[in-house]
């Protein structure tokens, strides 16, 4: 079942949109790399190795349905940071997007009645919550940390143990 040029539309904006988003948590990754973070630069490693894979998730589905599947250009994504802070705090910002963006494909979805993309989506819906949640336990704790540079190498280390 071929999805509806809408939906065919909608999901390979979405398919581009994760690899931009693989793009964007390697380049914050090559920040921390910069900063002599190697922790918190894993773990964003491992985070656009995921993104990556949500994007061959909605690659897998078009191809499937024998869809039209279009790879675009991906943005430069920002690559220059204040503090470990603010790197967090626009990943938080991001995934806050990304579940906008994934309740809106949700949304036209169902008023498509397009239950197989519905079943995709239902997926990332439960994705987004953990990518939420994750991203902004770390967040706080750099909140709560402020200037601390022992706290920060602390929290470095314990960001290294995080498997994919």
């Amino acid at each position: 079942m071929v999805p509806n040029k809408k939906m065919e539309e909608m999901l390979n904006k979405q398919l581009n949109s994760e690899f931009y988003n693989s793009h964007l948590y390697l380049a914050m990754a090559a920040w921390f790399e910069g900063q002599n973070l190697p922790g918190f630069a894993s773990w964003m490693e491992i985070q656009a190795e995921e993104e990556r894979k949500h994007a061959l998730k909605i690659y897998n589905h078009l191809k499937e349905r024998r869809g039209n599947i279009k790879i675009s250009q991906v943005p430069l994504p920002p690559s220059e940071y204040k503090s470990a802070l603010e790197v967090f705090q626009a990943a938080y910002d991001h995934e806050v997007s990304v579940s906008r963006e994934i309740n809106n494909l949700m949304e036209a979805a169902l008023a498509e009645k397009d239950y197989a993309a519905v079943q995709l989506l239902n997926w990332f819906v439960n994705e987004q919550v953990e990518e939420e949640a994750q991203t902004d336990a770390v967040l706080q704790q750099l909140k709560m940390i402020g200037e601390s540079r022992g706290s920060l190498m602390y929290i470095d280390r314990h960001m290294a143990k995080r498997k994919e």
